[in-house]
């Protein structure tokens, strides 16, 4: 006769002080991933390093404001005395300096939107809708006070008053003025859209997950 065949032992089963399996995703350092969970170093510090951003940037508007009065092109003005009062008229109307002042500020800002958006890409090199919204916000806010400097660095608003002091007939400028409006989003748009471009040519790409391994016996 033959010995019965003895079954073969159940698969080990778990249990829950060694840990289950499969085993867990390897953890990552919180260097890499924030507090939350998430790539980056954590929203509470995005967000300090957005509201930094937005500041620099907005202050970044002196200095364009400055170049802005320097090189906009003058709208001459000529002054002239009719029935005893002073009117003032351009001395080329047919001129394009009022389109080249607008064209001054609007290339400036583009160029300033496109160093500001090199400059925090190489600082922080991801993106992110924190700093999206600061280089957006500050750029908007640049372009506000770069417009507010060069017109009152540039010449007086009171016209006749300058007209008055050249005498008539004597040529003068106008005072600096941004007819275009919509060139203050010239500076936002442009960091935008280069940051967007730089993130996504150059910035870090998503962790592969780690996947677990089958447990010793399983059929793979």
């Amino acid at each position: 006769m033959t010995a019965p065949l003895t079954p073969p032992p159940p698969p080990h089963e778990p249990s829950p002080h060694d840990g289950g399996w499969p085993p867990p995703y390897e953890m990552q350092p919180e260097g890499q991933y924030g507090k939350d969970g998430q790539d980056g170093p954590g929203l509470r510090t995005e967000l300090r390093e957005a509201a930094v951003i937005a500041l620099v940037v907005a202050l970044a508007g002196v200095p364009l404001g400055l170049l802005w009065e320097w090189l906009a092109p003058s709208v001459p003005l000529l002054g002239d005395v009719v029935n005893g009062g002073w009117v003032v008229y351009l001395k080329d109307s047919e001129g394009e300096q009022a389109i080249g002042v607008d064209g001054t500020f609007t290339l400036l800002a583009l160029a300033f939107g496109v160093v500001s958006a090199v400059v925090v890409f190489l600082w922080r090199r991801r993106g992110g809708v924190p700093l999206a919204v600061a280089l957006g916000v500050g750029g908007l806010l640049g372009s506000v006070l770069a417009w507010r400097v060069g017109v009152w660095l540039g010449p007086g608003s009171d016209v006749i008053a300058q007209a008055r002091a050249a005498g008539k007939g004597v040529t003068f400028s106008a005072p600096l003025k941004l007819g275009a409006k919509g060139a203050l989003l010239a500076w936002s748009l442009s960091a935008l859209l280069v940051h967007l471009g730089l993130t996504a040519l150059f910035g870090p790409r998503d962790p592969e997950p780690v996947l677990p391994t089958h447990p010793p016996g399983s059929v793979g």
